[in-house]
């Protein structure tokens, strides 16, 4: 079953140069620029009768940008034979609000001074399971403590951002044990 992602929230969150690069990467080339470089035209052929082409806006602003990322993402789910959520995830590099359910897998001592820590979490990001850093404090530092003790699923809400590979949940806040 192919799913087609149409969240423009989701879509809106992801980079013109993320794009640019991972197309770059797997062969695309840029053939040339529209509306005073607005959008780039990228090209990929692939054997000698399949050639693709992509549209990718350089603006956050355009009105139709999310319709164009979507698209993106179901050329390069045919060209590359992966689920358009598998293409997302490496494209996603900050999701403000997201929302985080998952199970405590590594809790890092906490600081000398202060009831405040690393966690880990394993949770799911756009249906894929990944490794989670977050710091919490107080309150919510216990709770993830008991919820790792007890292995019980753990939410909340914060904003979500991936560094070289690794999620990271920044501003954690309405943390509860489900």
């Amino acid at each position: 079953m192919k799913v087609t992602i149409k969240d423009s929230q989701t879509l809106k969150t992801v980079q013109p140069d993320i794009i640019q690069a991972h197309l770059q990467a797997t062969g695309w080339q840029e053939t040339g620029r529209i509306y005073n470089d607005t959008g780039a035209i990228w090209r990929l052929k692939k054997d000698t009768t399949d050639e693709y082409e992509i549209l990718l806006p350089l603006q956050h602003n355009l009105g139709d940008y999310a319709e164009r990322i979507s698209d993106i993402l179901k050329t390069l789910e045919i060209v590359e034979n992966r689920d358009q959520f598998d293409i997302l995830s490496e494209f996603i590099t900050n999701y403000p609000n997201f929302t985080v359910q998952g199970v405590v897998m590594q809790i890092a001592t906490p600081e000398n001074d202060k009831l405040r820590g690393e966690i880990t979490l394993l949770g799911a990001v756009f249906e894929k399971l990944q490794e989670i850093k977050t710091v919490l404090a107080n309150q919510d530092y216990i709770l993830a403590i008991k919820a790792y003790q007890e292995r019980l699923q753990i939410h909340c809400i914060g904003d979500l951002v991936k560094q070289d590979n690794h999620f990271i949940l920044n501003n954690p806040k309405n943390l509860q044990i489900d």
